[in-house]
């Protein structure tokens, strides 16, 4: 079993209230995702878990039982650091071993459990090297044993693979989701990177400023956020937003809100599409536009565009078709309305 419940957490610091109150079950099993922006409350939330932070207020159940005043190692949790946290003068089945022998398991029993975890991670050969001898995703996956050898409740990932280059963090992120199949043990995941938080959770807990913004399936985030702060942090190009146009704004805006939102209630402020519901034609159909800069990424592009009276430039996601399109092309947009967001003045979606 792995249910973790949060319960009215806080954190403070001094006057300083960093946590403001979060209420969340991870269910047994799953692989949740913490994702935000820096400073969101993200990983103090997931040290908190780990028992490497004091709790304010509220209370932390593992399994239903309260947590909160129970030593790190005692709730039944491995965590998984950013920084490798490797000891250099140690071998690779040293280092995953460690924390076993320090709590007095035999030595049969611990070479047992190193040698099965390297299996589930693919490093047997690996077990005598010193972390020097190491790349980086190699030092990682050691890391990530160190944590399988404990069998715990729960692994917890504080942003694991943002010291690797790019190739390497999609090939992580793919042996990541085969580790949790495999064990099925429940993981709670922390990042910044909202394609990391996209293409690997079960679910994803939104942070900002403290707490929850929204707690949802990933694709249910995307497609139906709760306020404009999700919106706009979910996807990359990100979401186009237009302000309700006044009273003798220019057409071009006007048509644009009219496309989206014009039996929208009076509460509307802003209507938010994405960039891949926002289709480009030929000059002279649809709203008029001009490319202000165009990005050629082989099986797609992405367009950024300036509408006459819209603040903020609008992007665009095209097939390659639209390879040709360049920095000055006049074109047309159409917007498929049936994807359009709707949010009030404090940001709250509508519909």
């Amino acid at each position: 079993m792995g249910q973790v419940s949060l319960r009215g957490i806080r954190k403070s610091y001094g006057a300083v209230d960093v946590i403001k109150g979060i209420d969340l079950d991870v269910r047994d099993g799953e692989f949740l995702v913490f994702v935000g922006p820096s400073g969101c409350g993200k990983s103090t939330t997931l040290r908190m878990i780990a028992g490497l932070e004091s709790i304010s207020a509220g209370d932390l159940l593992i399994d239903g039982v309260r947590a909160n005043d129970l030593r790190p190692a005692d709730r039944g949790a491995a965590m998984v650091f950013q920084s490798y946290a490797l000891y250099p003068h140690m071998t690779v089945a040293e280092n995953m071993g460690f924390a076993l022998k320090m709590a007095g398991v035999p030595r049969a029993q611990r070479d047992e459990q190193v040698h099965r975890a390297a299996e589930i991670l693919r490093i047997t050969e690996l077990l005598e090297r010193t972390p020097k001898e190491l790349s980086g995703g190699q030092r990682q996956r050691v890391a990530i044993g160190r944590a399988i050898v404990r069998k715990p409740k729960v692994f917890l990932f504080d942003e694991p693979l943002s010291n690797l280059d790019a190739a390497l963090r999609v090939n992580m992120r793919i042996e990541l989701g085969r580790l949790h199949k495999d064990l099925g043990t429940t993981m709670i995941y922390v990042t910044h990177d909202q394609v990391e938080a996209m293409t690997m959770g079960d679910r994803i807990a939104v942070f900002n400023k403290g707490i929850v913004e929204q707690l949802g399936a990933p694709m249910d985030l995307y497609n139906r956020p709760a306020n404009e702060f999700v919106a706009t942090f979910l996807g990359a190009p990100r979401i186009n937003l237009i302000d309700r146009p006044a009273a003798g704004a220019a057409a071009p805006h006007a048509a644009l809100w009219a496309a989206l939102a014009d039996h929208a209630p009076v509460s509307a402020q802003r209507a938010g599409l994405r960039p891949e519901h926002l289709r480009v034609a030929p000059a002279g159909q649809g709203i008029e536009a001009t490319v202000v800069l165009a990005e050629h990424l082989g099986d797609s592009s992405i367009l950024h565009l300036r509408v006459d009276g819209v603040a903020e430039m609008l992007n665009a996601k095209v097939g390659p078709e639209h390879a040709g399109i360049g920095s000055g092309t006049p074109v047309g947009l159409v917007p498929d309305r049936a994807w359009a967001l709707i949010f009030d003045a404090a940001g709250r979606a509508l519909q």
